[in-house]
């Protein structure tokens, strides 16, 4: 790190100024009045109780389509077709939308995907497993999500290197500036209406065949939802994946003895991941919600009309909800967190998020006892965002 630390976790880029950040948000109480990265003012919820309320009170909405970054100036067609996906509807369209959504999208669909996860782990880990220094992030923890989901999905093998492209502008969102954002919605967009066409003339055992026969099949997903759904399993399908990965491995490289007795039991892998999800989590924040009506957090009047956003990164390491919650401990008995969010829009693809970091991590432990860090954690750099927190480069010495 480098100068003074900011008050803003948003644009805060240092490995761990979130924390630190986060940490003195929550000592000051569970709800601040707080500047957005789009220059609005709203309500940022930090502490636990009051974040797994907010995201059940049934006053504070998602507020539907139209509020996602530039919505007025993207073409209509394309912010139509990338912004009605679950994270932007409220019921009684999410209610529907998931209950289609999930048929396709089974815990037995994602379990069946074991194998072929650790088969593609081993892959990408015999790439490297030669080489004295390695990024984690673009040799492993980047190639393996994507790689999961676009099988799952059924996207072409050739045609996976320009999702980088697209989803990096996309997950920044208004950070990434308008040129940027727009070229990568309008290049997905594209693409995935060309792609849901090649399925409808040649569907397959994949899960956007599954996703296209629902849309055709008269139950109710619009074209807009159909595309929205697959652009958000795309994006939130692997990117919340790749920072479980790299912040994982980064928390347990920085805390070596945790690490060796992990790696002296590696059965306590599944209970690992838990307390890794809630120690340095994937995203920080939910998507925006908007207060419908008056409501009152943890006793702040919040008025109708306002922006509300709940950092789970905070609620997770709220010391009110359990002692010590700014360690990592291997061993906590309470792993509860909210990282895959809480409510109705509890993450649907949690199950596969949990089942491919069990599997990377407990590969990268055990196939490299000598594993550290290549570089101290203060000169690693994160990207800024409101909604992701992940590492730019893991770079790490494997002997």
């Amino acid at each position: 790190m480098t100068g003074v630390i900011p008050t803003d976790p948003f644009t805060s880029t240092g490995a761990t100024d979130r924390h630190v950040i986060y940490d003195a948000l929550v000592g000051e109480g569970p709800v601040h009045r707080f500047p957005m990265p789009n220059g609005v003012e709203g309500w940022l919820v930090t502490g636990y109780a009051a974040a797994r309320a907010a995201m059940a009170d049934p006053a504070l909405v998602k507020g539907g389509p139209g509020h996602g970054p530039y919505t007025g100036q993207l073409p209509p067609d394309i912010a139509a077709a990338i912004d009605h996906h679950l994270l932007t509807l409220d019921p009684p369209d999410h209610t529907r939308l998931r209950t289609l959504v999930s048929a396709a999208f089974t815990r037995r669909r994602c379990e069946l995907m074991g194998p072929r996860v650790q088969e593609l782990t081993d892959e990408l880990i015999a790439g490297f497993a030669d080489a004295d220094e390695v990024d984690l992030v673009s040799a492993f923890a980047y190639p393996l999500p994507i790689s999961v989901i676009c099988e799952l999905l059924g996207i072409p093998d050739p045609d996976r290197d320009a999702f980088r492209a697209w989803t990096g502008p996309l997950v920044v969102g208004g950070m990434a500036g308008f040129e940027a954002y727009s070229r990568a919605a309008v290049g997905l967009v594209g693409y995935l209406r060309e792609l849901l066409e090649r399925k409808r003339r040649e569907p397959a055992d994949d899960l956007l065949s599954a996703l296209v026969a629902v849309r055709d099949g008269g139950d109710g997903l619009t074209e807009d939802e159909l595309t929205s759904m697959v652009f958000l399993l795309l994006v939130a399908g692997h990117e919340t994946t790749v920072n479980l990965i790299a912040n994982g491995m980064l928390a347990l490289l920085d805390h070596p003895r945790q690490l060796a007795d992990l790696r002296a039991h590696p059965e306590r892998t599944a209970r690992a991941v838990e307390e890794l999800l809630r120690y340095d989590p994937p995203l920080q924040s939910t998507i925006p919600m908007i207060s419908a009506t008056a409501t009152e957090i943890a006793g702040t009047p919040i008025p109708a009309g306002e922006l509300v956003v709940v950092s789970t990164m905070a609620a997770n390491r709220d010391p009110a909800r359990r002692p010590g919650a700014g360690c990592l401990d291997l061993a906590r008995a309470d792993t509860a967190h909210l990282s895959f969010g809480h409510g109705v829009h509890h993450c649907l693809g949690a199950p596969l998020a949990r089942l491919e970091g069990r599997i990377a991590l407990r590969a990268l432990v055990t196939r490299f006892p000598g594993m550290r860090l290549a570089v101290p954690t203060d000169e690693l750099t994160r990207p800024p965002g409101l909604l992701m927190n992940g590492l730019n480069e893991l770079p790490v010495r494997l002997r």
